[in-house]
């Protein structure tokens, strides 16, 4: 009797992307491009290769700015020119060597930006801009925390950044990228515009729960014109964890906007949370944000993904296989075993294994 294949272990398409598992890299920030000019360079081709070489089927870049002002920190990756795409392709090809598929993700960091890499530095918070720094905007005026206060963007300059992400998501595209994400979480500009928290506005981008998410259909619109049959993913945050009167960015907001993200041509969602408050009070546990996955997963008739603190196999097989998760994608724990996606794949005896013949004897 053949051993029938975990579900972790079977493919899954996406749009017209098929991906070889649902063992999936989550996009993680390396702050490692130390010239500050957002180009990928040896590390990030290590750190990259090394998850395809280890069998996941999805291997997603960090946070990739549109723009020099999207960045985080002064160290973050980006796609705003076409020798960042010629960069990014030398790292696709790898990965497309070792069977994977490789994915983007696009991003503008708003009011969040401009500020010190987590390690390296000797100071914390937003960089001045004698020092380097440049001033951020967002939907609204509202600080993050200890962050400087950002500029609030104006019509033509949120037209402005639809115009980036779609041409960002052109050059990803011809950088060979099978999949382009469009972070719309974590406290990040397109998640500043979505929460009532950090959106105050009183034109055609605040208020209604329409109105907030106006910015990110648009970009959903424009990048799926700009990037032909490759694969459209978003990233959303399933809550802001917040108990504030009023109207809230929750699992449900989250499911409305997923829904209208898909019909304006979103061909998957990936499921995170929290970002936009300094306070907010989350109960990490093993699968605390899946919730969120399933609540959208039931809006839509895309795959979704989940994270969030799944390091067990059994647990990540039980997700899938139960369908409150198309995939799961790993963070921390992929970065303590880049062959985790191969590791499980053995626990589990999968017969769909992805270990590179350099590394059977390991098995």
């Amino acid at each position: 009797m053949t051993q029938e294949t975990p579900a972790l272990f079977t493919p899954l398409r996406v749009g017209r992307t098929t991906i070889r598992n649902r063992v999936w890299l989550s996009p993680m920030c390396q702050y490692s491009c130390l010239e500050h000019d957002g180009m990928p360079n040896n590390w990030h081709f290590s750190h990259l290769t090394s998850f395809g070489a280890g069998g996941f089927g999805l291997v997603m870049t960090e946070a990739t700015a549109v723009v020099p002002e999207g960045r985080i920190s002064d160290r973050d990756s980006g796609i705003w020119s076409s020798a960042h795409a010629n960069a990014w392709a030398q790292i696709v090809d790898a990965l497309h060597e070792r069977g994977a598929t490789a994915g983007i993700q696009l991003a503008h960091a708003g009011r969040k930006a401009s500020t010190y890499s987590p390690w390296g530095e000797a100071s914390q918070g937003t960089i001045p801009v004698a020092a380097g720094g440049w001033q951020t905007v967002a939907p609204s005026p509202i600080a993050f925390g200890r962050f400087d206060a950002p500029r609030q963007l104006q019509i033509a300059e949120i037209d402005d950044i639809v115009t980036a992400f779609a041409d960002a998501a052109a050059r990803s595209v011809d950088a060979g990228f099978d999949v382009v994400e469009i972070h719309a979480a974590h406290g990040y500009l397109l998640h500043q515009f979505l929460s009532p928290a950090s959106n105050t506005r009183v034109d055609e981008y605040g208020g209604s729960l329409v109105n907030r998410a106006r910015l990110l259909i648009r970009v959903v619109k424009a990048v799926r014109a700009a990037i032909g049959d490759a694969a459209l993913m978003v990233r959303l945050s399933g809550t802001d964890w917040s108990d504030a009167e009023g109207e809230r960015w929750d699992a449900e907001a989250c499911a409305a906007v997923a829904a209208r993200a898909e019909a304006a041509g979103a061909d998957g969602f990936d499921l995170s949370s929290g970002g936009i408050l300094t306070d907010a009070r989350i109960p990490l546990e093993a699968g605390y944000q899946v919730q969120f996955a399933t609540r959208v997963r039931e809006a839509v008739s895309v795959p979704v993904s989940a994270v969030g603190l799944i390091d067990d196999a059994t647990f990540a097989e039980q997700i899938v296989s139960s369908q409150r998760a198309d995939a799961v994608m790993l963070g921390r724990s992929a970065l303590r075993n880049p062959q985790r996606a191969n590791a499980w794949a053995d626990q589990l005896g999968s017969q769909a294994s992805f270990v590179p013949g350099q590394y059977e004897r390991a098995y």
